[in-house]
């Protein structure tokens, strides 16, 4: 690094410092309250009432949150949503990956705040989630995870980076760029980690999360959007002057879900959903699976297929329905009921195509090809073509 750039980190550095001062010693009175309420987990805490969700049944025991770990990589619309929204869930630690500074324009989002300018989003967001729960361990990492140097870095905390100085518990993907998300991909085929992969669109109206379990599910190489399989750069795409659109209620909406099945996820309650997606203009929620591409680009993908397929299933025991007879004490008139169904009756029904969401409808079906027809047909006549047309010419 130049003097140059040196002296510019150190003056960021300072700027930071003085930032986060003003900060503590604004929130010191709040900060020392939070800490005396959530010293203890317990149903009585008003801080803790999520603690009731283990006596109304939904949750056996709400509390091991406390001892699970998540990284999350991008910290912008969804990412900064949440993370704050694990932070009062009272998650044991946040591992956030971002390079971007906090601007002016972030300030249409639900959690940074206009004091923290010029802050790198990951400093501005350890700052205000060590505020709302000081009980979260907070990790930040400043640093594009693209490069190489920076890639290996990013492996190895994931790796490392729980509380017992294992594998996080989980990764949730909350980045805007195709690129991030193949090098999150990369990443977690060859760690065998499952993660979380979320967006949304450019323009602001919809979005999606999707669970990836190398080699149960697809991964993001197995099917990827059409700017990466045409190998297409996809800085090539942005216009001058032009920028994605941003609505909070989107990234709000998208966060929740990829919150609500992170718990549903770590804590083992309900069902956590594979994909889910959402369209803000027809209020549109598909939900589907998708199966992993025997063909996809990812070597460590095709590992994990492997290792999956040689697993034990569990045996699926079919179970035949007991029909039980019914048994009339009398029948003084002799009534019986009889299937007069005509044996070579076949019923025509039309089946959904397989994979299909719910909702999803194919635009048209291709006819049935079928042989020896006794529909329409013409007839075979010793007309040449010269006559027929002279006889429409009379018409």
């Amino acid at each position: 690094m130049s003097v140059e750039g040196l002296k510019a980190k150190i003056k960021q550095l300072e700027e930071e410092l003085a930032v986060q001062k003003s900060i503590n010693a604004q929130n010191a009175p709040a900060r020392e309250k939070i800490a005396q309420m959530s010293s203890e987990v317990v149903d009585s805490n008003p801080y803790s009432r999520l603690m009731a969700l283990k006596r109304m049944g939904i949750v056996d025991n709400y509390e091991r949150i406390r001892e699970l770990s998540v990284a999350v990589v991008g910290v912008g619309g969804v990412g900064s949503v949440t993370a704050e929204m694990l932070t009062r869930c009272g998650i044991g630690k946040l591992v956030l990956f971002d390079y971007d500074k906090v601007e002016l324009a972030n300030m249409n989002r639900l959690f940074f705040q206009p004091h923290q300018a010029g802050l790198s989003k990951v400093a501005a967001a350890a700052y205000t989630l060590r505020d709302i729960n000081p009980d979260v361990e907070i990790e930040t990492h400043n640093y594009n995870i693209t490069t190489i140097e920076n890639f290996n870095h990013f492996m190895e905390r994931i790796q490392k980076g729980s509380l017992s100085g294992g594998p996080v518990d989980l990764v949730l993907s909350c980045v805007d760029n195709f690129e991030a998300r193949m090098a999150i991909n990369t990443a977690c085929n060859e760690l065998n980690q499952i993660w979380f992969e979320s967006g949304v669109a450019e323009n602001a109206v919809s979005g999606h999360i999707q669970l990836i379990i190398p080699g149960e599910t697809a991964c993001f190489a197995c099917a990827p959007p059409l700017v990466v399989a045409s190998n297409i750069d996809e800085k090539t795409l942005k216009r001058e002057g032009v920028c994605a659109a941003s609505l909070p209620t989107t990234m709000g909406i998208v966060a929740g879900f990829l919150v609500q099945n992170t718990l549903k996820f770590l804590l083992k309650f309900g069902q956590t959903t594979h994909y889910l997606g959402y369209s803000a203009l027809t209020d549109f929620f598909p939900t589907m699976q998708l199966k992993p591409n025997p063909a996809c680009d990812d070597s460590f993908c095709l590992e994990r297929q492997k290792e999956f397929a040689a697993k034990p299933k569990p045996e699926v025991v079919e179970v035949s329905p007991v029909v039980e007879e019914v048994v009339h004490e009398d029948n003084e008139w002799g009534i019986s009921l009889v299937d007069e169904t005509p044996a070579d009756a076949v019923e025509v029904t039309q089946s959904k195509p397989v994979g299909l969401a719910h909702g999803v409808d194919v635009a048209y079906e291709l006819p049935a090809a079928e042989s020896g027809s006794s529909g329409p047909t013409v007839q075979d006549t010793d007309i040449s073509l010269e006559q027929l047309m002279a006889q429409m010419k009379k018409i």
